[in-house]
């Protein structure tokens, strides 16, 4: 009986050791699992956020090479004010070959020289310079249109295709500083006001072109001496400084929204009709 006790003790140890192993294995083979989970997890998150990092570059290279159309729109522009301001000035050199007129080194204005159109300290003009101013009129009576809101209106598609509008023409005064400052002033503003006066008595209809608010796009002001391009210090820098600035204003939409105003402002209007 002893003997049959032992064995029966010794049976129960053999599968309770058994059961033991059995289970540090698994417990083992859990922890290697989780492990290897852990491990996989980690190449996972790593791989993962190689490929995010590389998809970022990518969309920044796309955002990099993608054509901003405002920008493109912004440097027609540009460029169709500059051709519009050649084919003015290159106009009046042909009509009046000795006339002293350039464009201005930003490309938005044509400058003649003050010493020739006007008498000296006045607002006067001189002997057949107003036929100058006349023809100066008649010439932007021919381009303007194309630029601007009025009548009549243009077919745009054809002669401004970018729809570059003018939002103003605005005739400048300019002197030297030379004198008191109010006489100058009063002098550039006489100056600028004359110019106008005749070019507006010349070609009536310049009042009539319009910009996007409905604006008339010809103006006029006097700087004075406010405004120099060159140093003062020397006569003939003086000379420089005493001008009329024929300067032209753009719009230049600053979102793509206002651009789409512009197209569908200019795109709806049919020729021939006001």
């Amino acid at each position: 009986m002893r003997a049959q006790g032992r064995r029966h003790r010794g049976h129960e140890e053999n599968e309770e050791s058994a059961f033991v192993s059995m289970t540090d294995m698994t417990v083992s083979f859990l922890f290697v699992v989780m492990i290897l989970l852990a491990f996989f997890a980690s190449q996972f998150k790593n791989t993962q956020a190689v490929e995010n990092e590389k998809l970022k570059a990518r969309i920044a290279e796309l955002e990099k090479s993608r054509i901003d159309p405002l920008e493109v729109y912004l440097s027609r522009v540009a460029q169709a004010r500059r051709q519009l301001l050649e084919r003015l000035r290159d106009g009046l050199k042909i009509d009046f070959p000795d006339l002293q007129v350039q464009l201005n080194e930003q490309s938005d204005a044509l400058r003649f020289q003050g010493d020739g159109l006007f008498v000296q300290g006045g607002s006067t003009f001189t002997a057949g310079k107003s036929e100058v101013v006349k023809r100066i009129a008649q010439r932007l009576n021919e381009i303007l249109p194309c630029y601007t809101l009025g009548s009549p209106v243009q077919n745009y598609t054809a002669c401004n295709p970018d729809y570059a509008v003018v939002e103003a023409v605005q005739i400048e005064g300019h002197t030297d500083s030379t004198g008191t400052y109010p006489f100058n002033i009063r002098l550039s503003a006489d100056r600028a006001t004359t110019t106008f006066g005749l070019m507006i008595d010349t070609m009536p209809t310049l009042r009539s072109y319009k910009n996007l608010n409905d604006q008339a796009v010809i103006s006029f002001a006097g700087y004075g001496p406010d405004r120099p391009v060159v140093s003062n210090d020397t006569p003939a820098g003086q000379a420089t400084n005493r001008r009329i600035d024929l300067r032209f204003i753009m719009v230049t939409p600053s979102s793509s929204n206002q651009l789409d105003v512009i197209r569908d402002r200019f795109g709806n209007l049919v020729v021939g009709k006001p």
